[in-house]
C-alpha cells in the first residue's frame, strides 16, 4: 500500500493516478478481509475501488490527462501534512492493543449484542442484527446521506456543456 501511495504522489499522468487509487482501495479491502471485517471490505471494494474510480474516470474524461505542475513551493503543504500525521499518531498512543480482551470496547455493549441479539431480533447474523435492528435509524440515515450525495454527483455531471445552436429546456 505504501508503494502505491508513493507512485500516486510521484506520477503526473492522472489516468495512472486514478487506476492506482483503485488498486489502493482493493488492497485496503484485502486488508479488511484479513482483519475479519468483511462488511467493511465489501464497502471499500464497492465504493473505493468501484464507484469512486468510475467517477474519477468520468471527471478525467472532461479534463486533460496530465497534471499541470506549478512552480510554487510545496514546503508549506508538506509541513502541514507531516504535522497532521504526527498529531494523528500522537492521538493513537493511548489506545489499547489490537485484540485486547479487556479493552473498553469489549466491556460494554459487545457482550450483550453477542449474547442477546438472536433472542431479541431473530436475526442469526450479529452484524446484521446490530446494523438493521439496534442501529436501524442510524443505518437509514447513512443510506440517505449516501443516496443524496450520489444524486448530487449525478446532477452535477448531468449538467453538461452547452453546444452551439442547442437550447436547454425552458429557453
Amino acid at each position: 500500500m505504501a508503494a502505491t501511495i508513493y507512485f500516486v504522489v510521484r506520477l503526473h499522468n492522472l489516468l495512472a493516478v486514478v487506476m492506482l487509487g483503485g488498486i489502493y482501495s482493493l488492497l485496503a479491502a484485502t486488508m479488511f478481509v484479513v482483519l475479519d471485517a468483511v462488511d467493511v471490505a465489501f464497502t471499500e471494494a464497492a465504493v473505493g475501488a468501484g464507484i469512486s474510480t468510475v467517477l474519477m474516470l468520468g471527471a478525467l474524461s472532461m479534463t486533460t490527462s496530465v497534471e499541470k505542475t506549478d512552480a510554487r513551493s510545496t514546503l508549506l503543504p508538506l509541513l502541514f501534512v507531516v504535522l497532521a500525521g504526527f498529531a494523528l499518531i500522537y492521538g493513537t498512543l493511548d489506545m489499547p492493543h489490537y485484540g485486547d480482551p479487556i479493552a473498553p470496547i469489549h466491556q460494554h455493549v459487545a457482550p450483550t449484542y453477542l449474547a442477546d441479539s438472536l433472542a431479541k431480533t431473530s436475526v442469526p447474523n450479529v452484524v446484521t442484527a446490530v446494523l438493521a435492528s439496534y442501529r436501524g435509524y442510524d443505518t437509514l440515515g447513512e443510506v440517505v446521506v449516501i443516496f443524496t450525495a450520489g444524486v448530487g454527483v449525478v446532477l452535477l455531471i448531468g449538467r453538461g456543456r452547452r453546444r452551439p445552436g442547442r437550447k436547454r429546456d425552458g429557453e
